[in-house]
């Protein structure tokens, strides 16, 4: 199983909390960096850790969650070693993986439901990176 950092905005807390408990009860271990209510916040304060624990390779996996995911993915992919993909079809999520290697999936609470974002989480963590003709491209990501 991995271990997953994950983190979110007021926008996410909802689904944020129920994915904590969803995958622990898939045997994932789970470190959640907040926020740890729906009031008011900024999403940098949340998304930053979550990438520095990945990036650091202290978790295998980010999720980070906000209204549209945008402000969490443009924060986590400041980091060299982040690949943030925000995806809104569980095919994105596994082309992520198989093409990109993400390493941080960003989720839009405000434009899928619930249910989608755990098959989307799912197939993230599920996913293998396919390298080959994809190893090149992804090296060439980081500035």
């Amino acid at each position: 199983m991995s271990k997953i950092a994950i983190g979110g905005d007021h926008a996410g807390y909802e689904y944020k909390s129920k994915l904590v408990a969803w995958l622990e009860s898939k045997g994932h271990t789970v470190k959640d960096f907040g926020t740890h209510s729906a009031d008011s916040v900024d999403y940098p304060d949340f998304a930053h850790p979550v990438a520095s624990a990945v990036e650091g390779k202290e978790y295998d996996h980010g999720i980070l969650i906000c209204g549209s995911a945008n402000g969490v993915a443009m924060a986590a992919n400041k980091h060299q070693g982040i690949r943030a993909a925000i995806c809104w079809q569980t095919e994105l999520a596994e082309l992520a993986r198989q093409h990109n290697n993400a390493n941080v999936l960003c989720i839009p609470s405000r434009f899928v439901d619930y249910d989608l974002a755990e098959q989307m989480a799912e197939a993230f963590l599920s996913t293998s990176f396919e390298g080959g003709r994809h190893e090149r491209r992804v090296d060439k990501i980081s500035c």
